[in-house]
């Protein structure tokens, strides 16, 4: 049975090292070599991750057992009243098991906690990722470049879903 369990600061490095196994996989016809490991360095080194743990980003893990699937990474924004989804990464031999809709459902539901009504997330406009998204109701509602840095760009579209709150 697939678990979602919340992350604590002791779990950072192994939410390094997921992102480290799947970025070659999930980026590896997107980006350039170079761009990857930047960006790598720059949104996961530990220092990183902790600053957004610090910051209220909050960390999920998907396991099966004691094995981990994946994981993500939420952000409430209550003067917005929006649920931000950060990340999700799952391990390649994890995808298409319906792991990242559980993700993504955990964390609309603690969006319905907070009375919010909507989630949003960027996604790389070529990542194979949309189709997932599109699947689960998000729509494309902006396209936008990001700058991240020597010379680098985050071509990402933002998605939103809206969720039901009673």
């Amino acid at each position: 049975m697939i678990t979602i369990e919340v992350a604590g600061k002791k779990d950072l490095n192994l939410i390094q090292k997921i992102a480290y196994q799947v970025w070659p996989v999930a980026y590896g016809e997107i980006l350039s070599k170079e761009q990857m490991v930047y960006m790598l360095e720059s949104f996961y080194s530990i220092a990183t991750l902790s600053d957004n743990y610090d910051k209220g980003c909050h960390f999920i893990l998907a396991k099966e057992g004691d094995a981990v699937l994946g994981f993500a990474g939420f952000e409430h924004f209550d003067v917005l009243e929006r649920t931000k989804i950060h990340k999700i990464y799952l391990l390649p031999e994890s995808q298409g098991k319906g792991v990242g809709k559980l993700l993504v459902d955990y964390i609309g539901t603690r969006a319905i906690e907070k009375q919010f009504e909507t989630l949003l997330l960027h996604v790389n406009r070529f990542n194979k990722a949309l189709g997932f998204y599109e699947k689960l109701g998000f729509k494309i509602i902006e396209e936008v470049d990001i700058e991240i840095g020597n010379g680098y760009l985050m071509e990402d579209y933002v998605m939103e879903r809206l969720l039901s709150v009673k």
